[in-house]
């Protein structure tokens, strides 16, 4: 199903602006958590560590009421100013009722674990804009889907790229990540496999020491099979960011996505809400040390 070029449209004038010439790059600014899900190319330098709490809630579905609750306690350790490893726990909380498809639960457990690594290919002192690879290699105790007891191991790898528009003051962010998981539901023979990609962009702006407030676009893609092989369904989101430092150590950051568009293989609805959501939020807060 064909989608109005217009609701692609925040997504198409960050990348231009992404493209943009400019006159200097890093005045000061670390722009990893500027943005909301999109994230900065920065990875801070030794011998600064970074402990971080990022919480993300997943609200709504087709009908009934459905949310679910995933956050991550991570600390972040750069090795060099090109290289930095982060071991981090999961968690996640399940609230559903009436959801075609998903029986009635309520759980909060201990999720898995993870270990991410980021390598920076070039600051944006040496190009047009900064360029950071991300992996990230998981575990995982439950579902994400369904919240049931599952045993899965997930595989993410992701560029990050950003720029400075004006320096200093107007940033913004491009990320293309492409991400695989397999996971076994408890007393259910055999594997589950899927695969996704996402592309998304922010803008953000200085409005007073500390302070930025954005706008973020992401498109995804939802697929079967762990090489993009069946097509499941697609979603656009829009929404607002925030990020604000609350001390020299301390900072915190917001954003809310709403699906404005997508649509779901095999049915003519104008939203996917079975594989993604109605909306999508997250808040992070971390401290340097």
């Amino acid at each position: 199903m064909k989608r109005p070029l217009h609701r692609f449209a925040p997504m198409l004038a960050v990348c231009m602006m992404v493209a943009a010439p400019a006159s200097a790059s890093d005045h000061g600014v670390d722009t990893e958590h500027l943005f909301g899900f999109t994230e900065g190319s920065d990875i801070g330098a030794p011998p600064e560590k970074e402990l971080e709490s990022e919480t993300t809630a997943r609200l709504g579905k087709r009908g009934g009421a459905f949310r679910a609750v995933d956050s991550a306690l991570v600390l972040k350790v750069p090795l060099s100013d090109r290289f930095r490893l982060a071991p981090g726990l999961a968690f996640a909380g399940y609230a559903m009722r009436g959801v075609p498809g998903l029986d009635d639960r309520e759980v909060a457990a201990l999720a898995g674990g993870f270990i991410e690594t980021r390598a920076r290919i070039f600051t944006r002192d040496e190009a047009p804009f900064g360029l950071t690879l991300n992996t990230v290699i998981g575990g995982s105790r439950l579902d994400p889907a369904t919240g049931l007891a599952a045993s899965g191991l997930s595989v993410e790898a992701g560029l990050l790229m950003d720029r400075e528009i004006v320096p200093g003051e107007v940033v913004a962010g491009l990320n293309v990540v492409y991400a695989l998981g397999r996971s076994r539901l408890a007393g259910i023979a055999g594997d589950q496999q899927a695969s996704n990609v996402e592309i998304s962009g922010a803008v953000a702006k200085r409005f007073g020491p500390g302070l930025f407030l954005g706008l973020e676009a992401r498109y995804l893609r939802a697929y079967s099979g762990l090489g993009l092989d069946r097509f499941a369904g697609q979603a656009v989101y829009l929404g607002p960011t925030l990020y604000k430092t609350l001390t020299e150590e301390t900072w915190i950051s917001f954003t809310w996505g709403t699906q404005l568009a997508g649509s779901e293989a095999g049915a003519g609805e104008d939203r996917d809400l079975t594989n993604f959501d109605r909306h999508q939020v997250r808040l992070r807060i971390g401290t340097h040390f």
